[in-house]
């Protein structure tokens, strides 16, 4: 007896939409964009808050603080600082403070063609990373710093980024800040600073544990007074003007 032959089994149609593969690369990409995103608000979040509020801690200052047992500081408002000592530090690391946006092209590439002997950071700069970042040179901090300096220029005013670099900069081993520098090397409240001890602070910023104010060498002295000068002539031609009242 013939046996009959099984017809083909019919594919059962899906309703509905069809099935979608896994696309990891999709995927992937989408959680990195908002892992991106949320990395951005964040930043403005944080630099918005530092805005209004002082910088409690630094990780700078934290790690002096261990490895000396204690250091001298103290918060002072840009009101309470002699305006000579504003434009001392801007003479000395920045004088073009007023006229970048964070960056100041001119002395970077001063500095490449002096074989990097010379610094090229502005006072943004050096803000951002000892507020946000920390000491230690890497591509990544140095990536990290070129991304919050505009974000900081954008944020904050030229005033309020000289108060707190005034504040958290170090000025001897284990003092930060000039209110504990000004006491520390001359006895005084920072409202109180002459032109020449403005100008003796400034100068050991580059290099605060090798140098002291009230000792000052004869590089350091010639330093100063080239401080002051600096410090006189920002004031007469205008770029003193977006950090005093």
């Amino acid at each position: 007896m013939a046996t009959k032959a099984k017809k083909p089994a019919r594919k059962r149609k899906t309703k509905g939409k069809a099935v979608q593969r896994p696309r990891p690369l999709a995927f992937l990409r989408r959680w990195l964009l908002r892992a991106l995103l949320g990395a951005a608000v964040l930043a403005v979040l944080v630099v918005l808050l530092f805005r209004v509020i002082n910088p409690p801690l630094t990780h700078t200052i934290w790690s002096e603080a261990r490895r000396l047992g204690g250091v001298e500081r103290s918060w002072v408002d840009v009101d309470g600082i002699a305006p000579v000592m504003l434009r001392s530090a801007v003479a000395a690391e920045d004088a073009n403070f007023c006229t970048h946006w964070g960056f100041d092209m001119g002395a970077i590439r001063a500095a490449i063609e002096d074989g990097a002997r010379r610094g090229g950071s502005t006072i943004s700069q050096q803000v951002v990373k000892n507020v946000y970042l920390w000491q230690a040179r890497s591509y990544l901090r140095k990536a990290l710093e070129a991304l919050m300096t505009p974000l900081v220029e954008a944020l904050w005013p030229k005033r309020r980024i000289l108060e707190v670099y005034l504040n958290v900069a170090e000025f001897d081993e284990g003092v930060f800040g000039v209110d504990a520098a000004a006491r520390h090397y001359f006895g005084v409240a920072p409202r109180d600073l002459s032109p020449r001890q403005a100008a003796l602070l400034a100068a050991v910023l580059p290099n605060p544990k090798a140098r002291a104010a009230d000792r000052p060498s004869a590089a350091l002295n010639r330093r100063a007074q080239a401080i002051m000068d600096g410090a006189a002539l920002i004031a007469q031609d205008g770029r003193a003007t977006c950090f005093e009242n």
